[in-house]
């Protein structure tokens, strides 16, 4: 699973600097600790565009996927409150 784990990491790096920063520090604090499942739906997260999830996570339009959007909520966004 590591070079899954340096896939994902490499993933992260976005073309919006707000979300390459929020993906790059959310997957350096919990990617190891992610359940298989869990670290599905975040690698389908990161096959989206940058637009859609910018305008998901900072302006709360919907990504037409509500268990991404569960994930965002209650993983990504969760993270950054902490």
């Amino acid at each position: 699973m590591n070079t899954d784990i340096n896939k994902t990491k490499w993933k992260c790096r976005r073309g919006l600097r707000e979300l390459d920063l929020l993906f790059r520090r959310y997957s350096e604090d919990n990617l190891d600790s992610l359940s298989q499942k869990d670290f599905e739906m975040f690698n389908s997260i990161l096959d989206l565009e940058d637009q859609p999830l910018y305008d998901f996570i900072f302006k709360n339009e919907s990504l037409n996927s509500p268990e991404k959007e569960n994930f965002i909520l209650n993983n990504i966004k969760n993270f950054t409150d902490k």
